[in-house]
């Protein structure tokens, strides 16, 4: 399989890259000296709105639509968005810059291939122009949500509105201050076959009896201006035609909605190992220990290497997930959806370990984005699917086609004795 890029992706790839280095990187201290200061809890930083204009002017806008969203695409595919999205994630706030952040862009994958003509006037042009933020509430803190047919808050029809009563936690994006609609999933009919029970409604941000309980720390941190929160539906009325596609369609949209979101998390964590990488090799050649570099130690040297095969592996799996999202779709391209979404997080996890040793006290500081790579990677191991759940999906489908091999009498799978 060839993945030289294309004249039109290295051209992207040079462009993305120099608004990082121009742009991103030099406002890196500002942007995090904002965000951990008490004081503007909840507070959009500045030099996001600043950059979100710069990106929009320069054509960096809404990279991460693939071309089979047609009129609402800016024409790449899966495969070619996969190195812009890496180069991106060297900077994890920086999606939002080019207004290719989560939640926002699964919801606007969502609207923009689920949605009504008036539910994208109403809410997908205002996300796609960067106007306002979204939630995608799911997760529930009273079932394992790893298994969204547990899913229970209640979407009952009465008269020409929907009633939403409920709770949700780890509704991310709640507390940002753009904040304007939730796409919410829910149960409208509990009697119907298990993948037929649940829908998506959208919820303005401000319907009467939708209360954030509260805001959910990660690792002692509130991530504002985000944030993730719990949240109590109580009487929430919203008009009929909130619905998305129709009633028991839950878990079509959300098949849609997870595939290329899977990737893009993946070459998300490619990213930020890639730029835990490069710092760690600057830094064992800049400090020096019992005599000697720190790069000239053994044990150093094994954990960049270790470190660049990792990463090398995993972009080259994603580039392979991605060109069969674009060949067969999520569904064809679900064995490798599962893959990268297994390796990715971990991979950076990974990197992230060694680099915080590499650096000392200050790796595990606000000094470097190594800390809150490290919390970001570790929360994706959960926040995306469990591991576990990826695993057993894999497992099932490799067995399946196993099996098959087996029984057509291909593969040398017979041993002696049989």
């Amino acid at each position: 399989m060839d993945f030289e890029f294309s004249p039109k992706v290295r051209e992207h790839m040079a462009q993305l890259e120099a608004f990082m280095d121009e742009h991103v990187y030099p406002r890196e201290r500002e942007h995090h000296e904002f965000v951990m200061d008490p004081a503007n809890l909840w507070k959009q930083p500045p030099v996001v709105e600043e950059l979100k204009a710069q990106a929009r002017a320069a054509g960096i806008w809404n990279w991460f639509l693939p071309a089979d969203y047609g009129d609402w695409s800016p024409g790449f595919t899966n495969l070619e968005f996969a190195p812009l999205a890496e180069i991106m994630g060297r900077q994890p706030w920086s999606f939002e810059v080019f207004n290719c952040s989560a939640p926002d862009r699964g919801n606007m994958e969502v609207l923009a291939r689920f949605g009504s003509a008036e539910q994208q006037d109403q809410w997908l042009r205002p996300l796609l122009a960067g106007e306002i933020r979204s939630t995608y509430a799911m997760t529930e803190p009273q079932v394992a949500s790893s298994d969204a047919t547990n899913i229970e808050l209640r979407i009952e029809r009465e008269g020409d509105q929907y009633v939403l009563n409920g709770r949700k936690w780890w509704s991310s994006n709640i507390m940002h201050p753009l904040n304007q609609v939730l796409v919410t999933m829910g149960v409208t009919n509990p009697d119907a076959p298990r993948h037929q029970r649940h829908s998506m409604v959208l919820v303005p941000r401000d319907a009467a009896g939708l209360e954030v309980v509260r805001a959910v720390e990660v690792f002692g941190n509130y991530h504002s201006p985000a944030g993730h929160g719990e949240l109590r539906f109580t009487n929430v009325r919203v008009p009929l035609d909130n619905i998305i596609l129709g009633e028991g369609q839950g878990f079509t949209i959300a098949q849609g909605r997870l595939g290329p979101g899977r990737f893009q998390y993946a070459m998300t964590n490619v990213g930020m190992a890639q730029r835990m990488l490069d710092l760690m090799c600057a830094r064992s050649e800049q400090r020096e220990a019992f005599g000697k570099t720190i790069g000239e130690q053994s044990s150093v040297r094994q954990d960049i290497a270790r470190a660049r095969c990792a990463i090398e592996q995993a972009r080259l799996l994603v580039f392979k997930a991605a060109a069969e999202m674009d060949r067969s779709g999520a569904k064809g391209a679900r064995d490798y959806i599962s893959m990268v979404k297994i390796i990715g997080p971990k991979l950076a996890h990974d990197v992230a370990e060694r680099a915080m040793q590499i650096f000392g006290g200050k790796g595990v500081s606000g000094d470097t984005p190594i800390a809150e790579m490290y919390v970001l990677a570790r929360l994706m191991r959960i926040a995306d699917g469990p591991d576990e759940v990826h695993m057993n999906q894999l497992a099932k489908l490799t067995m399946a086609q196993v099996e098959i091999e087996r029984k057509s009498g291909r593969g040398g799978i017979a041993w002696f004795g049989d």
